[in-house]
């Protein structure tokens, strides 16, 4: 049976991911210091751990458990606490990663598959939807330790032979999700009016997001599992990177109007000033996903928004 350490297992995006190997007969690890993570997230079948991605301890899990990939999402996510405290950013993604990638080429693992952000490292584009080889200009810190760790990969491909592949996720949404991270809005309008609270937009709520629905998210992860191996060599770091979206941007307004049907939810929303080191508008080009790993979304906007209204009904 093949190994699948999943770092950040325990979280919103990762628990999924691990449902799914399971599901497909894979042995899972989860390495989550629940932080963010939750425990009742976690696949009872899968073998947790609960560290630090940067704790020394983590080498006996390489050790012990003859790992053949690594699933890396433990990360810092939230945009506001890295303009707060750049450095702490800094530390948990850039030298979290570092610190598995060192692992990985001693144990010789066989490939890594990456969590990057498909809205922070382009910055605001100037053409859309976003394709991989835009330019990128971060604007927050968050973004610019993302493109790091991608430039870090692209080095351990290069200089040591470790496969990996980086997907740039647009804004995931579903199941489990809590309220961190920018696209925890859809987490936080669907618990306020299902609580019959006043939900508020920053802005003029006319900004666009690329919404994609978290078990989509996740079989993007299986199918790069399966193409990892086979890739040719990169020439920079776009080679090996995909976008995760549905190339299609949705307003603020619209996301609210939608959940209110679903809600059934009769109030209208509170605005306010819009927030620092947030994009206006950004929606990803999806066509390499498409053709390179055999993926394209399946669930559309408003049965994801629906599935997720489901949850938060019965989880309040």
């Amino acid at each position: 049976m093949k190994t699948v350490l999943v770092t950040g297992g325990a979280g919103f995006i990762g628990s999924h991911i691990v449902d799914a190997l399971i599901t497909l007969d894979f042995e899972v690890s989860v390495v989550d210091n629940l932080s963010t993570g939750r425990k009742e997230n976690i696949n009872p079948k899968a073998n947790f751990h609960c560290l630090e991605i940067g704790s020394p301890e983590i080498i006996d899990i390489f050790a012990k458990r003859k790992i053949d990939w690594v699933i890396h999402l433990a990360a810092q996510i939230d945009i506001r606490k890295s303009l707060d405290d750049p450095k702490y950013d800094a530390q948990v993604n850039v030298l979290g990663l570092l610190n598995v990638l060192e692992l990985c080429r001693r144990y010789e693992i066989k490939g890594v598959i990456f969590a990057s952000s498909g809205g922070a490292i382009y910055g605001e584009p100037n053409v859309l939807p976003v394709t991989e080889p835009t330019a990128k200009s971060p604007l927050s810190p968050y973004g610019v330790s993302k493109l790091t760790c991608e430039y870090y990969l692209y080095y351990y491909l290069r200089v040591y032979g470790l496969p990996y592949v980086t997907l740039r996720y647009g804004n995931v949404y579903g199941p489990r999700q809590g309220c961190a991270g920018e696209a925890g809005v859809i987490s936080i309008f669907t618990s306020k009016m299902l609580s019959g609270e006043t939900a508020t937009i920053f802005g003029d709520g006319e900004q666009l997001r690329d919404y994609v629905f978290v078990e989509d998210a996740a079989m993007a992860n299986i199918l790069a599992l399966r193409r990892l191996e086979c890739l040719p060599l990169a020439n920079s770091i776009d080679d090996r990177a995909y976008n995760i979206a549905t190339g299609t941007g949705t307003s603020v307004n619209d996301l609210f109007a939608q959940l209110k049907k679903i809600t059934g939810f009769t109030g209208k929303a509170n605005y306010t000033s819009e927030r620092k080191g947030e994009l206006k508008n950004i929606f990803l080009d999806i066509h390499k996903a498409e053709k390179g790993l055999s993926w394209k979304p399946a669930t559309s906007l408003s049965a994801g928004l629906k599935k997720t209204a489901d949850y938060w009904a019965k989880s309040s």
